[in-house]
């Protein structure tokens, strides 16, 4: 099997199949690009630009203005992993955007209340500091030009949208039988909006102004950029917005503390790599699920992807049957390395994802989950005992909604940002003096002791959310990500095949019809299993629907263009052209824009 050349990896985004369509066209620029889970927030990283800034002051804007916008699905106290690439000091890296469990935590607690939302769940909010690191440490403007966008949508209102109006209508018995802070909050008049009303944010504005004020006082103080943007990120973590988290967590039942958000901080470090074809692939480390990405690649490399029909029975029996695989030792190994020991470099050897692929009878789907492999014996270490005693047992339910968003940018000097913002205003109780609410991804936490992700004081919890990038020869070229849960790899993994191996263009992938795999644990409690189901999108060929069905899927035939297959946002840079693409997938209100 060839290998793709520099050529093609070069020109694998961006290049238009002639003939084929899309429902929304590839955006081309030359100087930069931007997309956004949602149209306003694409704007306000373009304005970024505008003002002399990089992709990466341009992304971090966009991200605040989502945390205003879908608070439905990525409020501001929530989760924000980030990937960029800072071109100056060459530096690839992660920051972590996830929170600790308190260190007061219960298990007992949480395990007889039998609830899997809400402020038991809640662990420390940490977009805030995610958003504040990446541009004290790597941006070049100031906090007052990057966060005016998302100021001005919270002081001055933001008409609401299809989305959220749909959010709000979903979840309002939800909200108002259990969260009277959050129905006061997004429930104003005590009703749903409607589409194009002008939903304010008072209280967030507040803290966004409290944010600049100090940035401003210790700017008048003398102090650099980068300093004055630390000490607005310390009024959140150790200032009076602590104090109030602190105090509202007391009064509710929580175990968050002022001493928990003084202690925190996210984690800057350097993501995982594998290579697909001549592609290199950057991905979040076990923390999250990110890897599972990285294994499908390895494990698909042992097949001619290209010479296979794309969407087509052996496509995608082969694409569903690596995805359990990869799915099984996520289950079965992923955790946060800094409390538990996982065989990543294990799990991403290309032997052990040759051993892996010999697994898959192409003809007959396994049905149920496999087996997880043996990582180990590429690790060079024996089984930890910690890591033992993982029990899957078959629980079917309905797929719980899906919450998350994502927004990427690039730029001409070569920085690039990717990020996955996430947790949903609408499933705890907001800080009423504060007006968003606190991260509640615990829920993606096992109760079970014996598990790589269980519950423990200062652990985080395994994320679904994992922004991602794409490069040739050790340079970074594409940002990549989506909501989803837990089928955000997926997405990707089905938008990078479109591209890499089928030529489609950077718009054409994202808006093919996918397949979402259910035959592995929920993340979110209570971690629901389904053996074998296999939604597929109705553009699917109703021939090879039954095709997979004989071969032992549990198909499910699901609506086109619904966010069960996620909804993949993505930009690129073409060097050989030096032009930019970006794409915005049509199963949300998102934006491309390139100038």
């Amino acid at each position: 099997m060839s290998m793709p050349d520099v050529a093609h990896a070069r020109r694998a985004f961006t290049t238009t199949t002639f003939g084929a369509k899309s429902v929304r066209p590839l955006v081309l620029g030359r100087r930069g690009a931007v997309s956004a889970g949602h149209y306003l927030a694409a704007r306000a990283g373009e304005r970024m630009f505008d003002l002399g800034g990089s992709a990466i002051d341009a992304g971090i804007a966009a991200g605040l203005a989502l945390n205003v916008l879908l608070f439905q699905w990525a409020d501001f106290g929530g989760v924000a992993p980030i990937m960029l690439y800072h071109a100056k000091t060459d530096r690839l890296v992660t920051i972590d955007g996830l929170g600790v469990w308190p260190r007061n935590v219960d298990i007992n607690q949480i395990r007889s209340g039998g609830q899997t939302d809400g402020v038991l769940w809640t662990v420390t909010p940490a977009a805030p500091d995610a958003w504040l690191t990446a541009l004290a440490e790597f941006g070049s403007l100031a906090l007052c030009d990057v966060l005016e966008p998302a100021l001005d949508l919270a002081s001055n209102g933001a008409p609401v949208s299809v989305d959220v109006a749909r959010s709000l209508a979903e979840y309002e018995d939800h909200v108002r039988e259990r969260y009277p802070t959050t129905l006061n909050a997004f429930y104003p008049e005590d009703r749903v909006f409607q589409v194009g009303e002008i939903l304010y944010r008072p209280e967030l504005a507040l803290v966004f102004k409290s944010l600049l004020d100090t940035e401003a006082a210790a700017r008048r103080q003398g102090r650099d950029r980068a300093e004055a943007i630390r000490d607005a990120r310390d009024v959140f973590y150790r200032g009076w917005i602590a104090e109030e988290i602190a105090q509202f967590f007391q009064r509710e039942g929580g175990w968050l503390t002022e001493r928990d958000l003084g202690d925190y901080h996210v984690d800057v470090g350097e993501p995982l790599r594998t290579s697909y074809r001549g592609m290199d692939v950057y991905s979040c480390g076990p923390w999250c699920q990110g890897p599972v990405l990285l294994q499908m690649l390895n494990m698909l490399e042992s097949y001619d992807i290209a010479s296979l029909e794309h969407n087509g029975p052996d496509y995608l029996h082969l694409v569903a049957e690596v995805i359990a695989r990869a799915y099984a030792d996520r289950e079965r190994f992923y955790g946060d390395p800094r409390k538990v020991k996982v065989p990543i470099h294990g799990l991403l050897s290309k032997e052990f994802a040759r051993a892996r692929a010999t697994t898959i009878d192409p003809r007959r789907a396994t049905g149920e989950l496999p087996p997880a492999g043996d990582p180990w014996r590429y690790e060079g270490s024996l089984d930890p005992a910690e890591n033992v005693g993982v029990r899957v047992s078959a629980q079917i339910a309905e797929t719980r909604a899906l919450d998350t968003t994502y927004c990427a940018a690039a730029d001409a000097d070569g920085n690039i940002f990717s990020a996955t913002p996430s947790d949903s205003a609408l499933l705890t109780a907001v800080v009423p003096s504060l007006g968003f609410a606190c991260s509640w991804r615990g829920v993606q936490s096992r109760l079970d002791q014996n598990h790589p992700a269980a519950i423990a004081p200062g652990r985080r919890p395994r994320l679904t959310p994992n922004p991602t990038m794409l490069g040739v020869d050790g340079v970074p070229m594409v940002a990549i990500g989506c909501p989803g849960g837990d089928i955000q790899p997926q997405g990707m993994l089905q938008t990078i095949l479109n591209a890499w191996d089928f030529g489609m263009n950077l718009q054409q992938s994202v808006e093919a019809p996918r397949i979402a795999s259910w035959n592995f644990p929920n993340s979110f409690a209570p971690h629901t299993y389904d053996p074998g189901r296999l939604d597929v999108e109705a553009r699917i060929a109703a021939d090879t629907r039954e095709n997979l069905r004989r071969r032992g899927h549990a198909v499910r035939d699901d609506e086109s263009w619904t966010l069960t297959f996620s909804a993949v946002h993505a930009v690129a840079r073409d060097d050989r052209l030096s032009v930019f693409a970006a794409a915005s997938d049509p199963r949300v209100e998102g934006a491309a824009v390139a100038w």
